[in-house]
């Protein structure tokens, strides 16, 4: 068994993993490089391989940085099978048809401005809508949790539920070849015990190597109540400021989360019953769609409530608004407002406009309740940035900005901790987080560790 990693390596985004056995080639994961100039540069970089080559896609869940190329790799070539869960099926649905929808804007948009400097120049997008619909005849079989689904002679593949967004797994990959059996652990990423609304995540029973996220191996998070309160107090003081709250939000399970806890909010009189919420994402409302379509992959209190008829997303003051038009008139509204949008790293996307009307003035909040990769604006404002460039235009930032660390849907250091120690693994192949706190996290760990660089192979 031969492992190759290509991306994700040293770093926070672009998962992406390959496994070779005898004849077959695996790859795990697909996913987008975000943050910075690798928008443009990175993802358009050769994968390290030939994706003509790679006979089975297995995908750990639909958020970009984990599946986010895929139209790519069906675009240079990749004729072979994805297996996925159901959810994720549906969920990496509408997040590669926005992300082509981004990117053909793009590539519009950077002709436009090559037009405006007397310049005739096509530009390509990475891919296109007809990339993504073309990938989602490559999706083959369903994979469930716990069912053992041979991929070769010889060879097969586990789903465990992972906790960390619905459809979300662990990969086992087992091989056994002239009497030897070799078990190869990928974590995708490990969900946050504490999450409200997911399973906890499954921990495989055993592997001889695993590779292993990382993105909070060195943190604590805050505990879930003082979390919500800590967002219940934002709102309502914004709220008493007379400004709107501004909470960049990530499509897939952060913007369910936040709905679940505003409508909890809401119920016990915490909030206003008339507090008004805009969920301004067309990915985020279709996204809400399909986890009401997933009960079975909810914590059983809240499995509960969809099998009494209670929708826990439902708010009075909710309203979506998939048109641009419908997002525009936000901008007019100058208090009393909860305006959700994507993108949750603030790095494109609606929220970008909400941003530009609402951090000068302070009266207004921001709430950021997401990872924030090193590069981003929303990381800029964690670190106290008291002027940022949005669209080209400087502006100086005067709102009340909250981070609440409590909402990850990520284990922490001791969860992720607890995950390898269950497992006790011979060999850990550490990805998926910042160089820093891979090199502290790896010194916790009592087995063999490598921090893999992009392109390096191993033989296991």
């Amino acid at each position: 068994m031969k492992i190759s990693f290509h991306g994700a390596d040293r770093d926070v985004t672009g998962s992406c993993h390959l496994v070779e056995v005898g004849g077959t080639r695996v790859l795990v994961d697909c996913g987008m490089f975000q943050g910075g100039r690798r928008l443009d540069e990175d993802n358009s970089e050769p994968f390290g391989f030939d994706p003509r080559d790679i006979d089975i896609v297995l995908l750990t869940h639909a958020h970009l940085d984990h599946c986010g190329r895929l139209p790519l790799l069906v675009k240079r070539g990749f004729r072979g099978e994805i297996v996925t869960t159901a959810a994720s099926r549906e969920l990496a649905r509408v997040v590669l048809l926005d992300s082509a929808s981004l990117h053909e804007e793009e590539a519009k948009r950077e002709e436009r401005t090559a037009a405006r400097r007397g310049e005739d120049r096509s530009v390509e997008p990475l891919y296109t809508t007809l990339d993504a619909l073309n990938t989602f005849e490559q999706f083959g079989r369903i994979a469930n949790y716990g069912e053992r689904l041979t991929l070769a002679p010889n060879l097969y593949a586990t789903f465990l539920d992972a906790g960390h967004i619905l459809g979300s797994a662990t990969i086992v990959i087992e091989s056994s070849r002239n009497g030897t059996r070799h078990v190869l652990g990928f974590s995708g990423d490990i969900g946050n015990e504490a999450d409200p609304l997911l399973r906890s995540p499954v921990t495989p029973a055993g592997a001889d190597a695993v590779v292993m996220e990382s993105t909070y191996g060195d943190r604590l998070h805050k505990p879930i109540a003082p979390s919500v309160k800590e967002l219940y107090d934002a709102v309502t003081d914004t709220m008493n400021r007379g400004g709107n709250v501004i909470i960049p939000t990530f499509a897939l399970e952060r913007a369910q989360q936040v709905l679940f806890f505003l409508a909890l909010g809401v119920t016990e009189k915490r909030l206003p019953r008339a507090l008004q919420v805009y969920l301004d994402s067309p990915m985020a409302i279709s996204a809400t769609e399909i986890y009401r379509h997933h009960p079975e992959g909810y914590d059983p209190e809240v499995a509960e409530m969809f099998r009494e008829g209670r929708d826990p997303f439902a708010l009075p003051g909710l309203r979506f608004t998939r048109e641009s038009t419908q997002s525009r008139v936000i901008n007019d509204i100058q208090g009393g407002a909860v305006i959700m949008a994507g993108s949750g790293m603030a790095t494109g996307g609606r929220v970008l406009h909400h941003l530009k009307h609402n951090l000068w003035r302070p009266e207004a909040s921001v709430v950021l309740v997401g990872f924030a990769a090193n590069g981003t604006l929303a990381r800029r404002l964690v670190d106290g940035a008291d002027r940022v460039s949005i669209f080209g235009e400087e502006i100086p930032v005067r709102a009340r900005i909250y981070t609440i660390n409590g909402f990850s849907a990520h284990a922490d250091r001791d969860g992720l901790l607890g995950w390898h120690r269950a497992i006790d693994p011979e060999r850990t192949f550490l990805v998926h987080g910042e160089e820093g706190v891979m090199e502290g996290f790896s010194k916790l760990l009592e087995s063999k560790v490598t921090l893999p660089r992009f392109g390096e192979s191993f033989e296991l």
